[in-house]
C-alpha cells in the first residue's frame, strides 16, 4: 500500500533516492522496482533484515535490473550520514510524527537533496489523528509513538524553514481512516474484535483486488478524512 504517489513523484531510472523511515520498506520496493539506486534506512534495525531480503529477492526475480541497486541501512533521520546533496530524490512518509526534534530532520532531508531534488513527506492528517488521539491514550502512548499532530500550515512552514518549498499536496487512504478509529475505540490491541477483523478483510480485499467502486469511495473520501497528509517539496537550485 503506497502513501506517495508515484504518478507525481516520478522516477527516473539511476536516480539516486532515500527512502528514510522506510520501516517494512514499501516505498522503497516500489522506487527499486522503477529504476532507483535506493538506500532505504530506518533507525530500527529489527526492520532492515527483512528489507534487504526483498530486495535481493526482487533482483532474483528480475523486479529491478540496472541501474537500479539498493541496500537497507541503520541510521537515525536527525543525523544523517551523507553527504550533502547526495540524493535526487527523498521520501519521509509517516516518520516525522515519531521524531521529537522533527525541525532537524527536515534539516537534514533538505540538506541530503541535492539542489533542484524532491522530497516526499507524509504525515498522519489532522482531523483522523485528532479523532484517534480522543478515542485512545493507547494509540499515541507507546514508546517510539506519535509525539504530535501535525496540520498542514505547520509541515509546510516547517519544510520551508528547513529549505524546502511545497509544490503540491493530496490526503491518501481514505478507507483507512475508520479502521483506526474502530482499533482506538475498541482497544488498539484488539485486532479479533469482530468489525476491526472484517473492516481489515474488507481493506486487505481492496488493495488486492482494487475494485472499481472501493476506488471511487476512496477517492471520494481522500480530501475529507484521508488518513495521510502527502506533500511534495523541492529544494532551490543553486
Amino acid at each position: 500500500m503506497l502513501t506517495v504517489d508515484f504518478g507525481r513523484f516520478p522516477i527516473t531510472p539511476g536516480e539516486r533516492l532515500l527512502d528514510l523511515g522506510c520501516g517494512g520498506g514499501r516505498h522503497a520496493f516500489e522506487a527499486y522496482r522503477r529504476g532507483a539506486r535506493v538506500i532505504a534506512a530506518d533507525l530500527d534495525q529489527g526492520e532492515l533484515p527483512t528489507v534487504s531480503g526483498m530486495f535481493g529477492a526482487m533482483e532474483l526475480a528480475g523486479e529491478a535490473t540496472a541501474p537500479a541497486a539498493a541496500v537497507a541501512v541503520r541510521c537515525d533521520g536527525t543525523r544523517l550520514p551523507f553527504c550533502n546533496g547526495a540524493f535526487d530524490k527523498v521520501i519521509a512518509a509517516e516518520i516525522l510524527e515519531h521524531v521529537p526534534d522533527d525541525q532537524r530532520a527536515m534539516a537534514e532531508v533538505a540538506r541530503v537533496l541535492r539542489p533542484g531534488g524532491v522530497a516526499a513527506v507524509t504525515v498522519p492528517a489532522w482531523l483522523p489523528e485528532r479523532v484517534c488521539w480522543a478515542l485512545s491514550d493507547e494509540y499515541h502512548e507507546v514508546p517510539g509513538g506519535h509525539v504530535r499532530i501535525f496540520t498542514r500550515a505547520e509541515l509546510v512552514a516547517k519544510l520551508s524553514r528547513a529549505g524546502l518549498t511545497v509544490t503540491g499536496s493530496h490526503h491518501a487512504h481514505g478507507l483507512h481512516s475508520a479502521y483506526w478509529w474502530l482499533k482506538c475505540a475498541v482497544g488498539v490491541g484488539n485486532d479479533d474484535h469482530p468489525a476491526v477483523r472484517n473492516y481489515h478483510k474488507l481493506l486487505v480485499w481492496d488493495i488486492m483486488k482494487r475494485p472499481a467502486l472501493t476506488r471511487y469511495a476512496e477517492s471520494a473520501l481522500n480530501p475529507l478524512v484521508g488518513k495521510s497528509l502527502v506533500v511534495y517539496a523541492t529544494k532551490a537550485s543553486s
